[in-house]
């Protein structure tokens, strides 16, 4: 008896989906993580198997099964509370703020100003304040709220997202719906971009997506969106000046969500100082590509600002909220021990940030003369790839644009640099950081040197990248 390639993937898909339920409902949390990493390790294995399954299943039946997936997988997300992390406590803390009137960076969120915004929801009285998502306040009192005595560090658009969440329920489920919204909404851009490829699935059903974009709610999901949203334009308008131009304002707006997404924007560039030679459509050493480019820079920039310009007219330079103070805990500064862990293990400490700042301008620099402006997005996950390679981040959600732009490129070796922030992230530790960016970055590297082996000559124009 022959089992049909469609129906053997859907029931790996379900698989992955059931195994996922498990890994929210008993999965532990990040007070309790060692249950975590079985569960892990077991959607991990579910999903690579899902998409070997996949690439046989016929073309005409991709998109559907990836969409369907795609729901199913970022539902399962939505079954309990936020499991690994506390940061939609604050989203619906700026969202309420915001609804009565103020500011959300004129206070901390334990100054007496905002005291009677406080409900049992984000305030929680009678527990004994023991649980991993609950800390004091100057006060003494018990709040679910992350670093309570800081004003908020999420840029303009954040902001206006969870005010528009706000009239929904002012409540962190909310938050998770929002971000399953997201999640499937990335899906079907992705869908339409690739033309309904398989690769999409690498975003659908990325046991990440459920995790990071909707049980944990991360706003990260919304920059995304408009990312992968923006590069799409980029590619698929007829006039390149008129495509850089819209992929410039959906990037800017992106960029006013999370600032990692304006890693991409070299994508948008890709080429514009390239030869003619190259023989790349759009391409070349004309000042053709070099205007349009300029012209996405400036919507980016223009957009970036205009979202900023409201707050900025409230609160001033309090905008940037707690983002410097962020910066020096998280050790990206001069003398800082705790990222940069690959650069570490080579060079001296006082060089590891010229190094990485001049590593980062190397690609930049590769995708503006050598970038295929047909793929923005391939430029993109080289360079915000590479800047996570080399800063080495400890929250895997920042890794959300980099597995979205793996699924446009249909490059899945990208998403060990997600995993290895994740290993990080319950880990912890400066070894386990070299370990496990090492790890991803030897992946890339192999996968990378493969696929040249594959194919030793230049790709033609109408050629699709290996699909997953």
């Amino acid at each position: 008896m022959t089992v049909r390639p469609a129906p053997l993937c859907a029931l790996a898909v379900a698989a992955l989906a059931g195994c996922l339920v498990l890994t929210f409902t008993t999965g532990g949390t990040l007070g309790n993580r060692p249950p975590l990493y079985g569960w892990y390790a077991a959607d991990a294995l579910l999903f690579g198997v899902a998409l070997l399954l996949l690439r046989r299943v016929p073309q005409r039946q991709v998109a559907r099964l990836v969409l369907a997936g795609g729901v199913l997988v970022a539902a399962t997300g939505l079954l309990v509370p936020p499991r690994t992390s506390d940061d939609a406590h604050r989203y619906v803390w700026d969202g309420r703020v915001q609804a009565s009137g103020v500011s959300p960076y004129a206070h901390a969120p334990q100054e007496p100003a905002l005291a009677p915004l406080r409900d049992p929801g984000l305030f929680p009285t009678g527990d004994g304040c023991r649980e991993w998502d609950e800390r004091r306040t100057a006060d003494g009192a018990c709040t679910r709220i992350n670093r309570p005595a800081v004003h908020t560090i999420y840029p303009p658009l954040a902001e206006a997202w969870f005010l528009a969440q706000h009239p929904f329920g002012d409540r962190v489920r909310t938050a998770q719906a929002a971000g399953a919204l997201l999640a499937v909404a990335t899906t079907g851009v992705l869908l339409a971009v690739t033309g309904g490829r398989r690769r999409a699935a690498l975003w659908a059903w990325c046991p990440g997506v459920a995790v990071w974009a909707v049980n944990d709610a991360h706003v990260d999901a919304l920059g995304t969106l408009l990312m992968v949203a923006g590069l799409g334009l980029a590619a698929r308008r007829k006039g390149p000046a008129e495509g850089a131009l819209l992929g410039g304002v959906l990037l800017g707006a992106a960029t006013a969500v999370k600032l990692l997404p304006g890693l991409a924007l070299p994508g948008l560039l890709s080429g514009a100082l390239g030869g003619a030679a190259d023989g790349v459509a759009g391409g070349g050493g004309g000042r053709g590509p070099f205007r349009a480019g300029l012209g996405a820079v400036g919507a980016a920039a223009g957009v970036f600002a205009l979202c900023y310009l409201p707050y900025v007219l409230l609160s001033g330079a309090g905008v940037l909220g707690y983002l410097p103070g962020y910066l020096r805990e998280e050790g990206y500064r001069q003398g800082g021990s705790e990222r940069f862990g690959l650069l570490r293990a080579v060079l001296p400490d006082r060089a590891v940030p010229w190094a990485a700042g001049l590593l980062l301008a190397a690609l930049v620099l590769h995708v503006l003369r050598r970038g295929d402006p047909r793929r923005p997005w391939r430029g993109a996950l080289l360079v915000t790839g590479g800047a996570l390679l080399l800063a080495g981040p400890g929250y895997p959600w920042y890794g959300l644009p980099v597995v979205a732009l793996a699924a446009l490129d249909g490059r899945w070796e990208w998403l060990a640099v997600p995993a290895a922030a994740q290993v990080l992230y319950l880990a912890g530790g400066a070894q386990v950081q070299q370990l496990a960016y090492g790890a991803a970055l030897l992946t890339v590297l192999a996968a990378a040197r493969g696929r040249a082996r594959r194919a030793p000559g230049p790709v033609p124009a109408a050629a699709e990248m290996t699909e997953v």
